[in-house]
């Protein structure tokens, strides 16, 4: 094990946890105003009905994909009676569609923001990092997907290198040299996937972690037509 491995799988993970974690508490505590998406739909929204969607659906399949992966061991899924062969053709073809769709998805939200004026002016620099660290994320992860799948290159089953080490952080007793002989592809997706987790709660992500819980146990809205009958209130007179 080379020093340089002890500082990318055994430090920098708490860094990046401590970075999330405390980013999103200061955050939350000095800059609930900023907690937003700063939506600009208002400026152009053609696109974004498109674009939005893709995207979003994409990224969600995506993380559900990872935290299977990552978090559930080979022995559980087995024992749940999902073969390593059946999983891994399931992980191909969701994690492909899903990997597509959300790459579509947040180029035709960059050619938006770019392309339209008031949006790119609404656009700061955390935006420009926070789109360039997504997009290297998606197009590596994707680049895996065909990659572990031996579609292009050697097979390699992550579940026994990533996976071990992902689970091993959160012992406290990071398995550095399980990431270590994952193959390069690998390695550099996990570094993307860090370095964007770090600067999530800095950029518009952020809203990622509030859940309208409220808006579920909200009063009914009650609209009321207006009575033709009544006499209209002064400033309402029919011109």
């Amino acid at each position: 094990m080379s020093a340089l491995d002890a500082v990318l799988w055994g430090v920098l993970p708490y860094v990046t946890l401590v970075l999330l974690v405390g980013g999103t508490v200061w955050r939350y505590r000095y800059d609930q105003f900023g907690w937003t998406t700063r939506s600009s739909a208002l400026y152009e929204s053609r696109l974004l009905r498109i674009g939005s969607p893709l995207f979003h659906f994409g990224i969600l399949v995506v993380v559900v994909g990872h935290v299977i992966g990552l978090v559930i061991p080979r022995s559980w899924t087995e024992a749940a009676g999902l073969s390593q062969e059946a999983y891994h053709v399931q992980a191909i073809l969701l994690g492909g569609i899903a990997g597509v769709c959300t790459l579509v998805g947040v180029a035709i939200l960059v050619y938006r923001r770019r392309t339209t004026g008031p949006v790119f002016m609404a656009t700061t620099k955390n935006d420009k990092l926070m789109y360039a660290v997504l997009v290297a994320a998606i197009v590596v992860g994707l680049a895996t997907t065909l990659l572990g799948a031996g579609v292009v290159g050697e097979e390699h089953n992550y579940r026994q290198t990533v996976s071990p080490w992902f689970r091993s952080i959160f012992t406290l007793r990071p398995d550095v040299e399980s990431m270590a002989a994952a193959p390069f592809s690998f390695q550099l997706h996990t570094i993307l996937g860090m370095l964007l987790f770090a600067v999530w709660p800095f950029t518009r992500l952020v809203h990622a972690f509030t859940a309208p819980v409220g808006y579920l146990f909200r009063p009914y809205v009650v609209y009321r037509s207006r009575d033709a009958q009544r006499a209209p209130r002064r400033g309402w007179e029919r011109v």
